[in-house]
């Protein structure tokens, strides 16, 4: 099973950029959908973004579509998130997750194998 760390996150103003990585163990890496899941304080956590473990396919929840995009790159086991024109609603602890053979698109939280730790992005007005 591949454990999973984030890095990337902080504080930044509106409008600014952030790049999320997620770092993934062991060389399964490329056999999983890795996603994107972020929770606001007192929200439940939501799907951000996935990307299908087996071609290129990306999903994104409608909130950040046009400003966030998925990427990985297998050739290092990473996962990243570009998020750019960041509002203050995205302020959130972003964890990635990973689900063996997986396709882009959000199953239940419960059913993925691997979850990361969470890295907190916080944007200001």
């Amino acid at each position: 099973q591949v454990q999973l760390v984030e890095s990337g996150g902080g504080s930044v103003q509106t409008g600014d950029s952030l790049r999320l990585s997620c770092v993934g163990s062991g060389t399964t890496f490329d056999t999983y959908a890795m996603h994107w899941f972020r929770q606001a304080p007192g929200k439940v956590r939501e799907f951000v973004a996935g990307t299908a473990w087996s071609d290129s396919t990306t999903t994104y929840a409608d909130s950040v579509k046009g400003r966030y995009t998925i990427s990985r790159d297998n050739a290092v086991n990473t996962l990243y998130l570009q998020m750019n024109s960041l509002k203050p609603e995205d302020t959130a602890v972003y964890y990635c997750a990973a689900r063996r053979f997986g396709g882009s698109y959000s199953y239940a939280q419960a059913s993925y194998d691997s979850w990361g730790q969470g890295t907190q992005v916080t944007v200001s007005s």
